[in-house]
């Protein structure tokens, strides 16, 4: 997910009554919600950088390591800049923090289309649960509300202030149960259907749209061509339709196999397929992202 919504996680978290732990508390969730995005320093090598992300930083020893690094890192802050009001620091609340605000990071990469590598470095084998779309609206406006209500009934001195913050990550607990069975019956009644006319696909993805989550992108693939439609929750499946051929026999690709950028590319792709630009240069791109507003952004240059 994008680091706003990292960020307002181990916000809320505090809020639900764990920044009562110990001091700190709030700055060690809400970077430790983000830590394991360390790895976006590799966008600076371009497409390569496909092939780092979301994997080493994001599997169990990470999971392990980073939160101790912070938990140092943020008990050597304090003893340079103590608080000079407020509860105490406490170590090994502040691990606990560290570890929860730092798992909630792959907990919520999962959900959406592009991927994460769970397992590595055991496995690098990708896990997306084609849930949520990668920026959230209505997650966003969940996950603010909880925060902003939680710090009004504080300052007026209510009681149970955590409250609206528990009540926000259950609606948001809900949310996202409701957007994973919309995914799975997508993709279970696209799969119907693309049966009904005689095509078999080896996959079918039901890809989050933007605010709209009861819709999704259907994307589907045979051995040698690839298609797409929508579903709309209710409706089902419609605008079923080949597309193409896959292109990944196109010689264009065979040639540039040993390249860097494209050996990443492969390597992270889910849903690779060749296309072909208006001047006749081939581009290795993605299904999931090879139309709509991430159009060419995920996408290598072959030749011509």
């Amino acid at each position: 997910m994008d680091n706003l919504t990292h960020s307002l996680a181990g916000a809320l978290f505090g809020q639900m009554g764990l920044k009562r732990l110990t001091g700190r508390a709030m700055p060690t969730l809400i970077i430790a919600a983000n830590l394991p995005d360390i790895d976006a320093l590799s966008t600076v090598i371009g497409p390569s950088s496909l092939a780092i992300r979301r994997g080493l930083t994001h599997g169990p020893l990470a999971m392990l390591v980073l939160p101790l690094l912070l938990t140092a890192a943020m008990l050597a802050w304090d003893r340079w800049r103590p608080l000079r009001e407020g509860p105490s620091v406490r170590g090994g609340a502040l691990l606990l923090l560290a570890y929860v605000g730092t798992l909630s990071h792959p907990a919520l990469d999962w959900l959406n289309s592009y991927g994460i590598r769970l397992l590595e470095p055991f496995s690098s084998r990708w896990y997306a649960g084609d849930t949520l779309f990668i920026i959230d609206l209505w997650l966003w406006l969940a996950l603010i509300a909880g925060i902003w209500l939680s710090i009004r009934r504080e300052r007026l001195g209510t009681d149970n202030s955590g409250r609206p913050a528990i009540a926000a990550f259950a609606a948001i607990c809900g949310y996202v149960l409701a957007n994973g069975l919309i995914t799975g019956q997508a993709e279970r009644i696209t799969g119907n259907q693309l049966a009904e006319r005689r095509i078999r696909p080896q996959l079918v993805v039901a890809n989050p749209v933007p605010v709209q989550f009861w819709k999704r992108n259907m994307l589907w693939r045979d051995r040698a061509s690839y298609g797409d439609g929508r579903y709309v929750l209710g409706q089902g499946s419609a605008d079923l339709a080949r597309r193409g051929a896959l292109g990944l026999d196109d010689p264009r690709l065979a040639a540039a196999a040993d390249r860097p950028d494209v050996a990443a590319f492969l390597f992270w792709s889910r849903l690779p397929i060749v296309i072909e630009g208006s001047d006749g240069t081939a581009y290795l791109t993605d299904q999931r992202f090879a139309s709509g507003i991430a159009r060419g952004r995920f996408a290598v240059a072959l030749g011509r």
